[in-house]
């Protein structure tokens, strides 16, 4: 007897495979499923918010496993609709980030991924909320917003890309003045993190534990432009909190006021807010990841 289905999701746009490539990932999922016993079921995603639209389903359906092929966006949009479920995602990373599955440990190579979505065990992890906004790697406000927002126009991904933007943005951008708990500071970037980086081994807060109830905040002061390299250095080697540019606190819930409506990142995804105030708080123990 065929084990309770599983539903797998492709995003066509994310990363740099063809489209031709990602249907072979597909055909090698559904092969995969059907020896560990599932009963599997592959779509294509064909607009923002369809992979939480599929995965709602996929839980009303009673199926045991999501598995979402695609980048940060794809994972974040599928594992919003499997929040305090007993559907577990699974993480297929292709995307330019892949933040949580590089933090998880999750294979980076597509099919080895696959083996572990299908044959892996479900493990509980936090997820944040920031407004009504769920993320599970990191959110915030300030310099990686401001890139996150240009880095969307771009017509190529990647780190290279990604690297190009944000240096280009560095010279120009300017800190702001935000209210965090009612106390004035001026930051250059202020980053809540569930997770311990942003994606490419990116690692804004290098102690964060994704199951221990709590986020990560990560103040970036305003600094000297020389010592940049150095910073970026850090960032890459998982000692940014040792900078003393740098501030990081642990928190469960936080209240964050700009002097303006907020431009934020979720996930690395970026959204304008309507409102110069956020609340940002952890959500234990609640998405079931499959590890």
């Amino acid at each position: 007897m065929a084990r309770t289905d599983l539903l797998i999701l492709v995003n066509p746009l994310s990363g740099t495979a063809s489209i031709g490539a990602k249907k072979q990932l597909i055909d090698y999922a559904i092969k995969q499923a059907k020896e560990a016993g599932f009963t599997p079921e592959a779509v294509l995603t064909e607009r923002a918010g369809h992979a939480t639209e599929l995965s709602r389903s996929a839980v009303q359906a009673g199926m045991s496993r999501v598995l979402a092929i695609g980048g940060d966006g794809t994972i974040n949009e599928t594992a919003s609709a499997l929040l305090h479920r007993p559907t577990a995602l699974g993480i297929v990373p292709l995307g330019s980030g892949n933040g949580l599955a590089r933090h998880l440990g999750v294979p980076l190579q597509p099919r080895q991924a696959i083996q572990r979505a299908v044959n892996g065990k479900p493990v509980l992890i936090d997820s944040g909320l920031l407004n009504e906004h769920t993320f599970f790697c990191a959110a915030g406000t300030g310099f990686e917003a401001h890139v996150a927002h240009l880095f969307a126009k771009q017509p190529i991904r990647g780190l290279m890309s990604y690297l190009r933007v944000a240096y280009g943005a560095f010279w120009r951008y300017q800190p702001e003045r935000y209210w965090i708990n009612g106390e004035e500071q001026t930051l250059f970037s202020l980053t809540v993190a569930n997770a311990g980086q942003f994606g490419n081994n990116a690692w804004i807060a290098p102690k964060a534990n994704i199951a221990d109830g709590w986020l990560d905040l990560c103040q970036l002061k305003p600094f000297p432009k020389q010592v940049i390299g150095k910073l970026a250095w850090r960032l890459f080697n998982k000692t940014l909190d040792q900078s003393p540019h740098v501030v990081t606190n642990r928190f469960q819930t936080l209240t964050i006021k700009g002097e303006k409506p907020l431009s934020i990142h979720i996930d690395g995804e970026p959204i304008e807010l309507k409102t110069d105030s956020i609340s940002v708080k952890v959500v234990p123990s609640s998405l079931l990841v499959i590890l």
